[in-house]
C-alpha cells in the first residue's frame, strides 16, 4: 500500500497526468472541429475514452491507495467530480453534459501545485471578497437609482430602470466603449454629466476593484505563509525526532562501551 501511495506521490506519475490532460484537452478542442472528426473521428473518440479509463483507473488507484483520506481531501473530490461528469451519458436528457466533457482539463489545477496554491489563495481571499462585493452592489445601486432619475427621460435604452442604468453603468465601469459610445452622446445632452460619469469610474474602476486585487494577493500571501509554517513545523519536528534518536544512539553507544569495558576486566598492573 505504501508503495502505490509512493507512485501516486511521485513526480513522474504528476508528469503522466498532466500529460494526458494536455493530450485530452486537445483531443476535445479536435473534436470539435469537423474536419478533424471527418479526418481522424474514429481515433479521437478512442484516444478519448482511453485517457477517460486511464482517469478512472487512477481514481480508483487513489481510493485504495488513500481509503478514506480520498474523501477528506477537497482536491480529490474534486478530481471525482470531474471524473464523474465525464462518464455520464452524453444523449438524452443529459446531452448538456457533453460540452462539459472540456471540464477534465480542470484537473490541472488539481495536479499543478503552484495552480492550487492559486486557487488556494483565491479561496482564502473570498471572505474578504464578500465585503468588497457588498459595497459594489450598494454603489452600483445607488448610481443606477441616480442615473435613472437624471438620464432616463432622454435615454430610455440605457437609462430608462434601474436595471438598464445598472448594466449601462457596468459597461462604464469597464471602460469599454464608455466615452465615445456612452459619455459623450450624454453629454451632448446634459453637458454636465462628466460630473456623475468622472466619479462613478474613480470610485469603481479606480478604487473598489483595486481593492478586489489587494484582498486577493493577501489571500494568496497568507496562503503560501501558511504553506512555509506548516513546512517549518514539518521540518522542525522532523529535527527533533533525529536528534532524539541521535541521542538515544549515544546512550546505547556509551551502554554498550561500559559493556565491554566490564568484560575486559581490569587491566594489569604496568600494563
Amino acid at each position: 500500500m505504501q508503495a502505490l501511495q509512493r507512485l501516486l506521490l511521485s513526480q513522474r506519475w504528476e508528469f503522466f497526468i498532466v500529460v494526458l490532460i494536455v493530450v485530452n484537452a486537445i483531443i476535445l478542442g479536435l473534436m470539435t472541429s469537423s474536419q478533424a472528426m471527418a479526418a481522424a473521428g474514429p481515433v479521437l473518440s478512442a484516444l478519448d475514452r482511453l485517457i477517460l479509463a486511464v482517469f478512472v483507473v487512477e481514481i480508483l488507484l487513489r481510493v485504495i491507495a488513500f481509503r478514506t483520506r480520498f474523501f477528506t481531501d477537497p482536491w480529490s473530490l474534486f478530481d471525482l467530480l470531474v471524473v464523474g461528469i465525464a462518464l455520464m451519458p452524453s444523449t438524452g436528457g443529459f446531452s448538456v453534459l457533453r460540452a462539459l466533457r472540456i471540464l477534465r482539463v480542470m484537473r490541472l489545477i488539481s495536479v499543478v501545485p503552484t495552480l492550487r496554491r492559486v486557487v488556494g489563495g483565491l479561496i482564502a481571499a473570498l471572505p474578504g471578497m464578500a465585503s468588497i462585493i457588498l459595497l459594489m452592489v450598494i454603489i452600483f445601486y445607488v448610481f443606477s437609482v441616480m442615473a435613472t432619475s437624471l438620464y432616463g427621460p432622454t435615454f430610455p435604452d440605457w437609462f430608462g430602470s434601474i436595471g438598464t442604468s445598472a448594466y449601462t453603468l457596468f459597461q462604464v465601469m469597464t471602460l469599454e466603449s464608455w466615452s465615445m459610445g456612452i459619455v459623450r452622446p450624454v453629454m451632448e445632452v446634459h453637458p454636465e454629466a462628466w460630473l456623475f460619469f468622472v466619479p462613478f469610474i474613480m470610485v469603481t474602476s479606480f478604487t473598489v476593484l483595486n481593492l478586489f486585487i489587494g484582498i486577493i494577493v493577501s489571500g494568496m500571501q497568507q496562503d503560501v505563509e501558511a504553506e512555509a509554517a506548516a513546512s517549518r513545523d514539518a521540518m522542525m519536528e522532523e529535527q527533533h525526532h533525529v536528534a532524539h534518536q541521535v541521542k538515544a544512539l549515544r546512550g546505547e553507544v556509551r551502554a554498550l562501551a561500559e559493556a565491554v569495558e566490564k568484560l575486559a576486566g581490569p587491566k594489569a598492573p604496568g600494563a
